[in-house]
């Protein structure tokens, strides 16, 4: 099972407000939460867990030009604590235009087009092969 807790931090000495999720599960292993930001507000912390080959999707509207900060710490983990996330644009089957297996686990990127993009945090190798369970948390901000 996806556990995960999406909290309210400081950003830059600006106290951020209530952030609203609203989670949906899409099939087997499989979570989906929509992120939004109080009005003025630019950034959030999200902490999870993550077994197996389950993976999850935090979903963030955004506009062309935009940029979006992401930085995936483990918290804990019974294995490797070999977990990472990609970023997918609107409308993706999958393809994404950040890899952090690929590319490390922070970035800024700016984003192409006006849409909602996933930041989906996975695990990969030994430990989605054998079932292990990392902790995580994704700091997550648009500018």
């Amino acid at each position: 099972m996806i556990r995960h807790l999406l909290k309210s931090t400081t950003i830059a000495g600006l106290g951020l407000g209530a952030l609203m999720p609203i989670s949906a599960t899409l099939g087997y292993a499989q979570e989906s939460s929509h992120v939004q930001f109080a009005p003025g507000n630019f950034g959030t912390m999200v902490s999870g867990t993550i077994t197996g080959n389950e993976y999850v999707d935090y979903q963030l509207g955004a506009k062309a030009g935009q940029e979006i900060f992401a930085e995936l710490s483990i918290a804990e983990s019974n294995g490797d604590g070999s977990i990472y996330f990609n970023i997918l644009p609107p409308g993706s089957d999958g393809v994404a235009i950040y890899n952090s297996a690929n590319d490390g686990n922070s970035t800024t990127v700016r984003l192409p087009s006006d849409g909602t993009y996933a930041i989906r945090v996975y695990q990969l190798g030994n430990d989605a092969d054998t079932g292990k369970t990392t902790g995580f948390n994704l700091d997550l901000s648009i500018q």
